[in-house]
Order: structure tokens, then C-alpha cells, then sequence
């Protein structure tokens, strides 16, 4: 166990007699600390335990001992999204268990070659049981969990604030350390972060674009910050649209978006392009139904200016207009012809044809890597696993508040804001997703939406029942 591991155990322990409050707080915190092992498992290759991974047993523990298993058992009532998440695991682990071993030899996949003292590899080999099977299982099994852990917490004591306390608490450590990230590297003191940089990945934290540092923060390249940081942004502007707490999180929000843009990385380019005609049109939609609640005066204004600013930035800075088109065809239109272009066609490739290959059931959970999450679901689980997690995303995004009492301005306004983190999560992965796990932050908006949605007298219903049979056993 290496110093962070020490430290999350540390912090775990301490957060079993803190607060429930705290331990939502840290829990969505660890999910900044994206290239941090907290110890490594020899047996599985040297596998990394991420911090987050760690802290989510102790966050699971603490609130167990404070509800009991009544809001964990409501939390997968029939027809939920709890419920078919816990459908999707289950054939998830069957899958990883069985399916390398049907398929075996079949056809060839794209698998991380993991070797204790060195970085991971991706190497082409024949298919069959590997440790990744066995990561990829515990990682589907942790995002189960940790929907569970945090409905359950919205729904006994956690309140909208707690939300986004978290999210503006996760939001300045993550620009914190991308400050950190460009000063250390220009000064030459990268080896001051190596100690949230131990995972067995290989680890890309000192490139340049232009003269530009990408910034990787705590994750292990520019890429996967610019993937967690457009997640960021979407929910605070999000947020910032509905009017809460507007000075800080436009703030925030602002600064999220100069960090996207400095990170250099396609990801954030081609993220924000999508995801900000979405918050856009949520805002819009949200004034229609709350008078107040969105901006469309501000959003029409910003989008009717731009073409005048593009117009004047060509007559007056041709120069600028230049370079900005030189390096964007460098970091977008020149990138397919690129080596790690042409690699990660070739995953795709790779990808398609295992789940042809094993005529649509899929190699088997962590089995096939590739270069979208689409690919990557019909690869590793099939048509029948594909199928349970869109309805699984689909249950999330129709969800919609139904109390037996008005809701206040701020729940609604953190429901939209989680949508938007869980639609980000999902563009960014349909671009560049390699693997199964999407990450603890999905899993921590999934079950918010999940409790947020619904009233705690239904919830109550749902599990009282259980709760009776347990006492009478008993």
C-alpha cells in the first residue's frame, strides 16, 4: 500500500464515526484522483486499486450502519433504474465468467497485457479468461454499490445542497491541481505530483501542443482530465443556468471552461460542441415550466454575437485565425490519420467483429477494448447487455420529480444538473470510451437522479414490506 493508499484508509476509518454528510462529501471527492492507486493486487498482474475504489467500501459501510438495508432494498425496486443496473451487473459478472471461456480461441480481441513492474500494454490476442475479466467485474460490482450507497443517501438525509456542495468542493481540488500540473511541469517539479500518479497505467503527464502543456491534473493523461472535467462543467453550468448560487458556480463554470480549452485534448473540443446546444435547450425548456429558473435572455444574446466575434477576430487578427486553424486541424480535422487514430480504428475494428464472431452474445465483460462505448458494449456483453443498459440510461433521463408535496427550486435544479453530468459522461464515452467502467462519478449522478425523482413515501412502500419480513424472521 503506497501513501495515498494509507491516507484513504486513514480518511475511511475517520469517516465510519463522522458525519453521513462527510462521507457523501469525500466520496465524491476520491473520484478526482483518477491515476491514484491506493495499493496493487500482484495476483491479478498488478492491478490498481483506485482511491476511489478503497473509499467506496467504507462509504457503503458508513451508511449501512446509519439506515440499514431499508433505502439499499429501494433502491432496486422493480422497474427502477436500481433495477435493471442490478440486472446489467449480474449479467455483466455472468458474462466475464463464462463467455471467454465458451468463446475461447473464436476470434481475437484488443485486452490490456498487465505485467507486475511495468506499465500496462494493449496488445491483439487470441480470446480468452484473463485478469481484466475479473477488474472489469469488480468495477461493475463497485458502480452497483455506489448507485445503491448514494440513493440511499439522498433518499435518509441527503438534501440538494449536499449535491452541490460535493460537486463545487470536487470542482476547485480538480482546478487546483491542473494549476498545479502547468506550473510543475514548466518549472520542472513534475516528480511534486507523483504521489497521485502510482496506478499501473502508462501514464502520458508531460506532453505539449503548441507550446501548450496538456493538463492531465490527477489523471493519467489529457484526455481522461478533459473527459472528467467537461463532466464538471456540464453539471455546474448546468447549475449555474438553473440560478443556483449563480456568482459561484459561474465562476467555476468559467473556469472549468478555460481549463477544457488549455488541456489541448480533441475530447474537450468535440465535448463542448455537443454538450452546449443540450444545456442550452435545457435551459430554455426549464423557463418554459419555472418562469426564473433558466436564462434564455443571456443564452440567445451569447449565441447571436458569436458569428459578429468570429467576424471581427478574422478582419482584425488574421494571424490569430491562422494559428487557431492550424491547430485545430492538428488536434481534430487531421486526427483519423494519425497513429493513435489509426490504432484505435483498428480497436473498433477488432471490437465489431468479436461481437460478430460470437454471433451477438459478446466476448465476455473486460474481454475487448475499443474505441467507443457503444463497440465496447456489444464486444464485451452483447445485444441482451447493450439492450439493459439503455434501458437503464433511458429510466435515468425520463425520470422526473413526482413528490406529494411542491418541490423547491434547488432539487429541480439538481436533477438537470446530474442529467447533464450523466448525458456528458455519455458523449464523451461514445467518443473515446475504451472500457466497461465509466467511472464512480457516473454511478454517484445515477443513484442522485435515481432519488431524487421519486417521493419517500413510494420509497418507504417499496421496501416496508421487505422490512416486516426481515423483522418477523427475525
Amino acid at each position: 500500500m503506497n501513501a495515498m493508499g494509507l491516507v484513504t484508509l486513514i480518511v475511511g476509518v475517520v469517516a465510519l464515526t463522522a458525519p453521513v454528510r462527510w462521507s457523501f462529501i469525500i466520496m465524491v471527492l476520491s473520484t478526482v484522483f483518477g491515476a491514484a492507486a491506493a495499493f496493487s493486487i500482484p495476483g491479478l498482474g498488478g492491478a490498481s486499486v483506485l482511491v476511489p475504489s478503497l473509499f467506496l467500501i467504507f462509504f457503503a459501510a458508513r451508511l449501512f450502519a446509519a439506515y440499514g438495508e431499508g433505502p439499499f432494498l429501494g433502491s432496486l425496486a422493480p422497474w427502477r433504474p436500481g433495477f435493471f443496473l442490478l440486472l446489467l451487473t449480474a449479467f455483466g459478472v455472468f458474462s466475464a465468467i463464462f463467455f471467454p471461456r465458451m468463446f475461447q480461441g473464436m476470434t481475437q480481441t484488443m485486452t490490456v497485457e498487465r505485467s507486475i513492474g511495468a506499465r500496462n500494454l494493449i496488445a491483439l490476442v487470441p480470446l480468452r479468461f484473463s485478469s481484466n475479466n475479473i477488474t472489469q467485474s469488480v468495477y461493475a460490482v463497485g458502480g452497483l454499490i455506489c448507485f445503491i450507497t448514494t440513493f440511499a443517501f439522498f433518499r435518509r438525509q441527503g438534501t440538494p445542497s449536499a449535491f452541490i456542495n460535493g460537486m463545487l468542493v470536487v470542482v476547485g481540488v480538480n482546478l487546483g491541481f491542473a494549476l498545479a500540473d502547468i506550473v510543475t511541469h514548466f518549472t520542472h517539479t513534475d516528480f511534486l505530483l507523483s504521489f497521485v500518479r502510482t496506478a499501473n497505467y502508462a501514464l502520458l503527464t508531460n506532453a505539449e501542443k503548441g507550446g501548450l502543456k496538456r493538463i492531465s491534473g490527477t489523471f493519467p493523461e489529457a484526455s481522461a482530465f478533459a473527459d472528467f472535467t467537461l463532466v464538471l462543467f456540464a453539471i455546474v453550468t448546468s447549475l449555474w443556468l438553473g440560478g443556483i448560487r449563480s456568482k459561484v458556480t459561474g465562476t467555476c463554470a468559467g473556469l472549468l471552461l478555460v481549463a477544457l480549452i488549455l488541456s489541448t485534448s480533441a475530447t474537450a473540443l468535440v465535448g463542448l460542441a455537443a454538450i452546449l446546444p443540450i444545456l442550452s435547450l435545457q435551459s430554455f425548456l426549464a423557463s418554459r415550466r419555472e418562469p426564473g429558473a433558466g436564462r434564455p435572455v443571456l443564452i440567445v444574446s451569447i449565441l447571436a454575437s458569436m458569428p459578429l466575434v468570429i467576424f471581427f477576430v478574422l478582419i482584425v487578427m488574421p494571424e490569430l485565425a491562422h494559428n487557431l486553424h492550424d491547430f485545430l486541424d492538428e488536434m481534430l480535422f487531421s486526427k483519423a490519420d494519425s497513429q493513435s487514430g489509426r490504432e484505435r480504428f483498428m480497436w473498433n475494428a477488432m471490437a465489431y467483429q468479436a461481437f460478430l464472431d460470437t454471433s451477438g452474445f459478446g466476448a465476455g465483460l473486460g474481454s475487448a477494448r475499443a474505441s467507443s462505448f457503444g463497440l465496447v458494449l456489444l464486444s464485451n456483453i452483447g445485444i441482451f447487455g447493450a439492450l439493459l443498459f439503455a434501458m437503464f440510461v433511458a429510466r435515468l433521463l425520463m425520470a422526473d420529480l413526482r413528490v406529494s408535496h411542491p418541490s423547491s427550486r434547488e432539487t429541480t435544479a439538481v436533477l438537470r444538473a446530474a442529467k447533464a453530468g450523466i448525458i456528458t459522461v455519455l458523449i464523451s464515452a461514445a467518443t473515446s470510451g475504451t472500457v466497461y467502467d465509466l467511472g464512480l462519478m457516473f454511478y454517484i449522478l445515477a443513484g442522485s437522479i435515481s432519488a431524487l425523482s421519486v417521493g419517500a413515501r413510494q420509497i418507504r412502500s417499496d421496501y416496508s414490506p421487505q422490512l416486516r419480513t426481515i423483522g418477523e424472521l427475525q
